[in-house]
């Protein structure tokens, strides 16, 4: 009876000891994890923005050329409907821009560079239109996604108008992000696989020259 209460007290001062030892390689393996996890965020370091400046098809073209951005997406903005069609937003009853939402490495580029590329490359003094395009769907718009990103808009359009870079001062709208609709497949890269497109002769290659001209260092 001695001996099987030792025995006893040997198996659960081992059984504690392994518990010990489990509890504290899980801790250690979920803070090697978390660690990892943090590690990865800081090297894809990126940030978003969306913007409007008339048919999407221009802003995507000017911003897929800048070196810094990894991805630009063409869709919808700023409405009130939910998975907005192209036929809907263009009726003007859904409250939605064309826009571009441009994913960015900000130690490349800046968000002040990509605005000062954004108000050079369409016109902001025109409310909702641009060119010949008109309607609330072709309105100029930063829709911003942090606080950060409001103050460095804001304080870049007064500037702007400070320095009279406009004949009239800008309109572009400045909200809060709330929700991005992908525009159809179509309208994805839609000039890079349309470059002789008569719209895209016409309205898209001078905005192109205008980027190569005041942006060639910002060009990939």
């Amino acid at each position: 009876m001695h001996n099987s209460k030792v025995y006893s007290k040997i198996i659960i001062t081992f059984g504690v000891s392994l518990l010990f030892l489990f509890s504290c390689f899980k801790s250690n393996k979920s803070s090697k994890l978390s660690n990892i996890i943090t590690m990865d965020t800081a090297i894809n370091n990126t940030d978003t923005i969306t913007l409007a400046a008339g048919c999407f098809w221009c802003t995507e073209a000017v911003f897929q050329r800048l070196k810094g951005v990894d991805s630009v997406r063409s869709g919808y903005t700023g409405g009130h409907v939910l998975n907005p069609s192209y036929k809907d937003v263009c009726a003007g009853t859904t409250g939605h821009a064309e826009a571009i939402q441009v994913v960015f490495n900000p130690q490349i580029i800046s968000l002040k560079d990509l605005l000062y590329v954004f108000f050079k490359t369409h016109d902001p003094t025109t409310l909702n239109q641009q060119g010949g395009d008109f309607g609330t769907q072709y309105r100029s718009g930063v829709f911003y996604h942090n606080l950060e990103q409001k103050k460095i808009t804001t304080e870049t359009i007064k500037e702007l108008n400070a320095l009279q870079a406009f004949d009239q001062p800008i309109v572009t709208e400045v909200t809060a992000y709330q929700n991005f609709f992908d525009a159809e497949d179509y309208h994805q890269n839609f000039y890079n696989n349309n470059t002789e497109y008569g719209y895209c002769r016409v309205v898209i290659h001078p905005k192109l020259d205008k980027l190569d001209k005041y942006f060639k260092d910002k060009l990939k």
